[in-house]
């Protein structure tokens, strides 16, 4: 049966949803159809800010970034990172600081020309790189990280395959702003 979704709202620490009046199977469907995308509305968790270090695989560009130790990442869809299998979080620039190999890389642009993918010259990784989503922001690859400062990593897909709509639905733009 169609039934209109349930309306969501955070009020203190609780998710609030108002499910239209329904049969209790019709509730669980319209609850289970709507919940991903409301669990990526949700805002992260506040976390302690810690400094990460990372780069690519030949060490040629190093850089360090201010995040929580919980990581918030994006499985983007779209036809680079679909290649790439690139998983990547999103900072405010502010927060980024490219400490060694600026010589290093090299930049990539297409279609709309406003995401800037870097990546070495000499290993060619790409441990980060400005994304369309956030152009104000800086997208570092999760596994471009040193291991010592990442507690957890939650992953949420963005179908960059329906790029209009998943920046709508899900969010991505707040990354790239302070809190």
């Amino acid at each position: 049966d169609a039934l209109e979704a349930p309306a969501a709202a955070i009020v203190g620490n609780a998710l609030v949803l108002v499910v239209p009046e329904a049969s209790a199977a019709a509730c669980v469907r319209s609850v289970a159809k709507a919940l991903p995308a409301i669990v990526n509305q949700l805002p992260a968790v506040k976390e302690e800010v810690v400094e990460h270090a990372g780069g690519c695989h030949c060490k040629a560009v190093r850089f360090r970034v201010r995040a929580p130790r919980h990581l918030v990442a994006w499985d983007c869809n779209c036809s680079i990172c679909h290649m790439k299998k690139n998983t990547h979080f999103i900072v405010p620039a502010s927060d980024f600081f490219l400490d060694a190999g600026e010589e290093n890389l090299s930049e990539y642009r297409f279609g709309t020309g406003v995401a800037r993918h870097r990546f070495c010259k000499i290993c060619g990784v790409q441990a980060f790189y400005h994304p369309r989503s956030n152009p104000d922001g800086v997208a570092i690859t999760v596994h471009c990280l040193d291991p010592g400062t990442v507690s957890s990593v939650e992953v949420r897909k963005f179908d960059g395959t329906d790029w209009g709509a998943s920046y709508a639905a899900t969010g991505i733009a707040a990354c790239s702003k302070k809190a």
